[in-house]
């Protein structure tokens, strides 16, 4: 029920004409069970993400054991506004209890909702509760109420083989579950192999900013999943159905490939909004079908000490990734190292998903590359050099201090023979200079030098 019908004085179990009198724009839904159901197994399967222990009750009620997982997310507090926001972004709303059993913790919600984090006020908050809670004593509740037992205190006051003769035993049962004197056993929800999610739009949608809403939703469902799994997701496929039957078309997809492994709905849901901000739809859309494409085992957390300044690595990919995301995979590029001793044809740019195997390259190259100095700056072409008193000139007279470092390669034309130094000028700027082998002649008796680096 809404705010606006509560306002309007509609009051459960009214009928549908006495909801219409004092609420005539009111619109009814026809209760179904098996979108319930649903529902109610989606939102079991978000909140794998808290605890694996996660159960269905009675009346539409779900059981979280969160015990081991307080000190995870910062005390019950900070857990519950965690739980709040997630339901609210998978549309729905609930009432929230705690307490030190799971049993009375449904019955404090069933009431109205309360905490209580100690056995001692659990014990005090569900003896205020009336009897009418526990869905065994609702049979007889004209008795109780002839007999004057009207709360959860009068009732465990009441002789209990007269009360199990009277009302069976499953009221004990539940009492003693409730006040911790028996134990409690439940079937937990367990995630399914597979992970697909889906849902169906409450009216046609043409933009796809109007979207991000509804995959939200099932966003959540699939963190969930992957904590349920204990498993990282590194390629999602969004799907955006359109009209079926004789105006049937293909299905919008929407795939998103992750640099790094992930199981955080925020970085999903952020690159969800920037793909879905520069999708022009050529249809409307009538329902969302999340799903999988890659998986990976949950990496463990990093054991350092002390944080990486600049941000953890995670934190640098997940930049990249959203760069990715707003500008396209052409316009963000990475470099990828190629088996070749020319410098300016010793690494190629490509796309930022596509992974660098270093293992191979690193096999064609020689083992003490990365110990040659290089300088930070190279030129796109060389610039050649001025010759003054016999030495290379670019600003100032260069002098060489290391060196040389001898580079022959290339095939068919692209042969190179260079002799490699490292120069300084008077002002003390090191430059990546080399004389050019082989290429004198009677009228340029000294070799050609040029400029090919500059070093930070």
């Amino acid at each position: 029920m809404s705010r606006g019908a509560r306002i309007a004085g509609v009051k459960s179990a009214m009928r549908r004409g006495g909801v219409l009198m004092l609420a005539p724009n009111a619109r009814i839904h026809e209760r179904t069970a098996a979108r319930e159901e649903g529902a109610l197994q989606a939102i079991a399967i978000s909140m794998l993400q808290y605890t694996p222990q996660v159960t269905l009750a009675e009346e539409s009620t779900l059981l979280l054991d969160i015990g081991a997982s307080l000190r995870l997310f910062g005390g019950i507090r900070s857990l519950r506004r965690r739980v709040c926001a997630d339901l609210r972004n998978l549309g729905f709303t609930g009432r929230l209890s705690c307490a030190p059993t799971a049993r009375a913790a449904w019955m404090l919600a069933r009431a109205g909702g309360g905490w209580a984090l100690k056995q001692e006020s659990s014990a005090r908050a569900l003896s205020r509760l009336p009897v009418v809670v526990l869905p065994a004593a609702r049979v007889f509740a004209s008795w109780f109420e002839g007999i004057g037992c009207e709360t959860i205190d009068d009732l465990r006051r009441l002789p209990r083989p007269g009360l199990q003769r009277r009302c069976g035993r499953a009221l004990l049962d539940t009492l003693d579950c409730a006040f911790g004197s028996a134990p409690e056993m439940f079937e937990w929800v367990e995630a399914p192999a597979t992970f697909e999610a889906k849902m169906e739009l409450f009216d046609r949608v043409e933009n796809a900013d109007l979207l991000l809403a509804s995959a939200q939703r099932l966003v959540l469902q699939l963190v969930g999943w992957l904590c349920g799994m204990q498993l990282a997701a590194e390629g999602i496929k969004l799907k955006l159905e359109h009209e079926r039957g004789r105006v049937a078309r293909a299905p919008t997809e929407v795939e998103i490939l992750l640099a790094e492994p992930t199981w955080h709905s925020d970085h999903i849901v952020r690159l969800l909004k920037e793909r879905l901000g520069k999708l022009v739809l050529e249809a409307p859309v009538i329902g969302l079908v999340l799903h999988t494409t890659k998986l990976q085992p949950m990496a463990p957390p990093t054991e350092s000490l002390f944080p990486e300044p600049g941000g953890t690595e995670e934190d640098q990919i997940r930049m990249i990734e959203l760069l990715v995301a707003r500008l396209g995979e052409d316009r963000v590029r990475q470099v990828k190292p190629v088996a070749d001793y020319r410098p300016e044809v010793a690494n190629t740019w490509v796309s930022i998903q596509e992974k660098v195997r270093q293992t191979t390259v690193a096999g064609q190259l020689p083992p003490n590359l990365s110990s040659i100095l290089r300088p930070t700056w190279l030129l796109v072409k060389p610039i050649p050099l001025l010759m003054r008193n016999h030495r290379p000139f670019y600003g100032s007279p260069l002098r060489m201090v290391s060196g040389p470092e001898r580079v022959e390669a290339g095939w068919w034309g692209g042969t190179v023979a260079r002799d490699y130094w490292v120069a300084e000028g008077e002002e003390h700027t090191l430059y990546w200079v080399y004389q050019e082998r082989g290429r004198s002649t009677s009228e340029d008796p000294e070799s050609r030098w040029f400029l090919h680096g500059l070093f930070g």
